[in-house]
């Protein structure tokens, strides 16, 4: 007998149906699996099978193929045991097939029966309601994130049994049920980490703010203890939350990458990746044997942070540096090619020798001649071209840390972000773009025109600093966005001029 059930496959960030026809017939013995298994596909007959006796039915030693369609895909993983262990059940006769073709079943199998999690449950539930299945079976920990699609039964189940009795009618499973929107919109006000926190450090503040109000990358160039790490942790309490579309969207990269935790829905905070210096490019940028997101798209819609820039591997940041331009990341293979989203805001940071005392105002810096360049140079220019603002931070002072001085907390700043981003949305609005940063070169020329005063500055403080076409640019993006901030319609002097200050790593005496 011949049964057809349905499960999803991850491609990317979305998801592909997969028909798996199971053909059970009483000419032969023996089990086999077509259509392109992984190893993970294959071992799953002897979970299927311990599973199938502990629920108290029979895998029935008759000859049985089961081909996953198409057949020119790679199948991979173990969240195809349940539609399989099902189709064998069906095409035994054991339990009726026909509401099969009504639902989308996904889920590992444990021996005695248990369903354990999957990764993509969002995507796979989604392309389920696109195409019009009824509903979709998954684990229990899962459902509260596949049912944030609605139009969709979402059945989170605990066991095999648990389905079995679902079809055979002895059960009426309760779909699972949530409202994704204002669970979402009660969460947006929670702050983790709050500038409140920080003493003194008004400067770097008032750069982190103009970084966040334009969504520029930024540098934290400072001695150790300065605070840059735990600056740059506050930074995405500044962004403006998370739109409902863009909270989608980060959480199917999560769930693909398997990062959502158990029992959990949508994203509601911005993401913040921090990876060691030692992670691999493969790693940064995703990829492998079997692709996967990497940080860069784990970061998408926040921020990625890299502390220590210079102790990074040189070929490790480089490939950042196309990603960072096209917002997105493409891995191709020889049979397929995927694409994954990287819209994200680079924050680094770095000390400025490998003493960390370059600058510093009090203590001495003990580097030997040349050294603080060398150390320097392991950022490419490239790279540092693409970074917008470089802020130098320094100590914060005695009398500031023991202060009891309230200092101005992320919700006022964060108030101030969204006010320049509406306006920048505004203007913005026939493009396909939505802040100063990602702007192209004919699009900031159009939007950031100077006075010839301003024109004045512009090419004075470039013939000295030395500084590149792209530099160039980015210097116009960031005053567009202090001039936002301050409402202004068009650019001041004063706004050109914060800009340019946040050049420090072009100046050609920075480093002696």
């Amino acid at each position: 007998m011949l049964v057809k059930t349905y499960a999803s496959a991850i491609y990317g960030v979305d998801a592909i149906t997969i028909t798996i026809e199971v053909n059970v017939t009483d000419k032969g013995i023996g089990y086999s699996i077509v259509g392109l298994p992984d190893k993970a596909v294959q071992e799953s007959l002897q979970r299927i099978e311990s599973a199938i006796k502990e629920s108290a039915y029979k895998m029935k030693r008759l000859k049985t193929v089961i081909n996953l369609a198409p057949a020119d895909i790679r199948k991979e993983g173990s969240s195809f045991d349940l539609p399989m262990a099902i189709g064998i059940l069906a095409a035994s006769g054991q339990i009726p097939e026909d509401r099969l073709s009504d639902y989308i079943l996904m889920g590992e199998l444990s021996l005695d029966g248990g369903l354990q999690s999957i990764k993509g449950a969002l995507p796979i539930a989604i392309q389920a309601k696109k195409e019009g299945y009824k509903g979709i079976f998954l684990p229990k920990k899962n459902a509260k994130e596949a049912a944030i699609v609605k139009g969709l039964n979402v059945y989170g189940v605990e066991s095999l049994l648990d389905v079995i009795h679902f079809f055979r009618k002895e059960n009426d499973l309760q779909p699972t049920t949530i409202d994704a929107r204002n669970d979402f919109f009660s969460h947006l006000e929670y702050l983790e980490n709050d500038f409140a926190d920080v003493r003194g450090q008004e400067n770097i503040k008032r750069a982190l703010e103009i970084a966040a109000a334009g969504g520029h990358n930024v540098i934290l160039i400072g001695p150790p203890g300065a605070g840059k790490t735990m600056l740059a942790k506050r930074l995405p309490s500044i962004l403006p939350p998370l739109s409902l579309h863009e909270a989608l969207e980060t959480t199917k990269i999560h769930s693909v990458a398997g990062k959502l935790s158990d029992n959990s829905g949508l994203v509601f905070e911005r993401p913040f990746r921090s990876p060691h210096h030692t992670v691999s490019d493969v790693a940064l940028v995703g990829g492998g044997t079997n692709p996967q997101p990497g940080e860069i798209s784990l970061a998408h819609h926040g921020v990625l942070f890299l502390d220590e820039l210079p102790e990074f591997k040189r070929a490790v940041l480089e490939v950042m540096r196309q990603p960072m331009e096209e917002r997105k990341v493409t891995i191709s293979r020889a049979r397929f090619t995927v694409d994954y989203p990287a819209n994200f805001m680079l924050v680094a940071s770095m000390n400025p020798c490998p003493c960390g005392y370059y600058n510093h105002p009090e203590k001495e810096c003990t580097c030997a001649p040349g050294v603080v360049q060398r150390y320097l140079n392991k950022i490419s220019g490239p790279l540092l071209d693409r970074i917008d603002l470089h802020v130098e931070v320094t100590p914060v002072k005695l009398e500031e840390l023991s202060s009891n001085r309230k200092s101005e907390g992320s919700k006022n700043i964060r108030e101030r972000v969204v006010a320049a981003r509406q306006v920048q949305l505004e203007r913005l609005k026939n493009e396909e773009i939505h802040c100063n940063a990602q702007m192209n070169t004919p699009l900031t020329r159009k939007i950031c025109t100077l006075s010839n005063e301003c024109q004045s500055i512009l090419n004075t403080a470039m013939e000295r600093l030395g500084l590149s076409a792209r530099a160039y640019e980015r210097i116009l993006r960031v005053s567009r966005t202090i001039a936002d901030l301050d409402k202004s319609e068009g650019i001041q002097v004063y706004h050109l001029a914060e800009a340019i200050q946040f050049r420090s790593l072009d100046r050609d005496n920075w480093a002696g």
